[in-house]
């Protein structure tokens, strides 16, 4: 696989990413008030906060987020500038990066890992049932 290719599959896939991050808190929202089970998943719920917490520290830190110092690389390796100069990376790119002050992303990104944290309070996930662990769930009627 060129590196072009690859660039464009790290921005996808960082695209995804993203999304996890807002559609999940969309979910939980909308599915506590819908009464959504799933959006309790202890799993799911435990997965979407890891993928906000990251994206906090990193803010806090000041590191760059690391799938877009690789997309870069691997642009910069197959000789390209930016991801606008691909069919993908331009649609994709589009959608992902915003030309905003530093500080705006900062201040949301903390604030959606500190909403995050708030939600598994608020919505608390589901907890494990502890009678039945390791046994088969079946009924026999």
């Amino acid at each position: 696989m060129d590196d072009a290719l690859l660039a464009n599959v790290v921005l996808v896939l960082h695209f995804f990413y993203a999304g996890f991050v807002v559609f999940g808190f969309a979910a939980v929202g909308v599915g506590a008030v819908l009464g959504w089970s799933w959006v309790r998943n202890r799993k799911f719920r435990i997965a979407h906060l890891i993928a906000i917490a990251i994206v906090g520290i990193e803010t806090v830190a000041g590191l760059a987020c690391p799938l877009t110092l690789l997309e870069y690389s691997l642009r910069r390796g197959a000789g390209l500038g930016s991801p606008e100069e691909t069919f993908i990376g331009r649609i994709v790119s589009r959608m992902l990066y915003y030309d905003l002050p530093a500080w705006v992303f900062a201040t949301t990104n903390v604030a959606l890992a500190l909403l995050a944290v708030a939600l598994m309070f608020w919505v608390r996930p589901s907890r494990p049932d502890k009678r039945n662990r390791g046994a088969p769930s079946i009924s026999i009627r």
